[in-house]
């Protein structure tokens, strides 16, 4: 008998963590600083733009955004459901940053069931800092030289069944995709499953042509030997996870061009994945949302014009 309160005690807490006062599921999205030029990288914009869309398709989603990166203000992440950061990665990724201590704090979301997202560069860390991790989070990182990021134009021509992709059309699209992602227990394109438990589930998955396997890659430029000598393995550039802690996780490697949000079919498979992150029902069609130049327009930070080549 007290060992059936206990779990149910444990099981209230645990709710409690993961809902708002009024029992709505919570969803933060953090975004990064400026970087690269005007309509790219755009992560201010970007997370003002897919919250604006949520509302839209999604209204029984409480959607929080973080602009700038991580807040001075922690007590946004109070009763999270998920929190996803779509901001620059690497050496300096804002969750990396301050010795440790942020990791920590998102382990331990993690352990209490909170579903993580990483977005474009958001999905790199170098491996001794947080590669671990990120694979307990969201099933794999990028890593430096092992993947590459090239800019192509990927045709998603067809989807697994999940609630993720719901009411998504085939698309092809220009992006910086990176690919060859340091998964998991050698989680791939074809490969889904793992020993810890976790479901894995490649959403986003197209062959890289030779020609884009042998580069230019965007940095460093390549080629790189083992990235040509798997030239015709599919590759998952957007995957998604269901752990054993009860928590989700999701990578998503677009999202360089901030006019990208205009296309329906890339947008609402990001859509999907948030509200299935925040554990909610994704509607039968997916999440409808409506995108406007104006939309597209707002909210932009603030950047110098590209300097333009001396004439001759």
């Amino acid at each position: 008998m007290k060992t059936r309160i206990l779990c149910l005690v444990l099981l209230l807490a645990a709710a409690g963590f993961a809902k708002t006062a009024d029992g709505q599921s919570k969803l933060v999205l953090v975004a990064g600083r400026p970087s690269h030029p005007p309509r790219m990288h755009e992560f201010n914009a970007g997370v003002q733009l897919l919250a604006k869309s949520l509302a839209q398709g999604a209204p029984k989603l409480k959607v929080e955004v973080v602009l700038n990166g991580w807040p001075k203000d922690e007590s946004v992440f109070e009763g999270a459901d998920a929190v996803v950061f779509y901001m620059d990665g690497g050496p300096k990724h804002e969750v990396v940053l301050e010795g440790g201590a942020r990791l920590a704090k998102v382990d331990a979301w993690v352990k209490r069931g909170v579903s993580i997202g990483m977005m474009h560069y958001g999905v790199e860390v170098v491996a001794s800092q947080a590669g671990a991790q990120f694979k307990r989070w969201i099933g794999g990182h990028y890593e430096d030289q092992y993947s590459c990021n090239p800019i192509w134009e990927p045709s998603f021509a067809s989807f697994p069944r999940h609630a993720v992709t719901r009411g998504v059309k085939p698309f092809q699209i220009k992006d910086e995709w990176y690919f060859n992602i340091r998964f998991a227990d050698s989680f791939s394109a074809e490969k889904a499953g793992a020993s810890d438990g976790t479901k894995f589930t490649p959403v986003l998955v197209a062959k890289p042509s030779d020609a884009v396997r042998n580069g230019p890659y965007v940095h460093p430029a390549g080629p790189y030997p083992h990235i040509q000598a798997a030239k015709g393995r599919p590759e998952a550039m957007m995957w998604i996870v269901e752990r054993a802690d009860g928590g989700r996780g999701m990578g998503f490697t677009g999202g360089h061009f901030h006019d990208n949000w205009g296309n329906d079919d890339f947008r609402k498979v990001v859509l999907n994945s948030l509200v299935w992150l925040a554990k909610l029902d994704v509607p039968a069609n997916g999440v409808e949302s409506k995108v406007t130049k104006a939309d597209l327009d707002a909210n932009l930070d603030p950047k110098p014009a590209p300097k333009q080549p001396k004439k001759a």
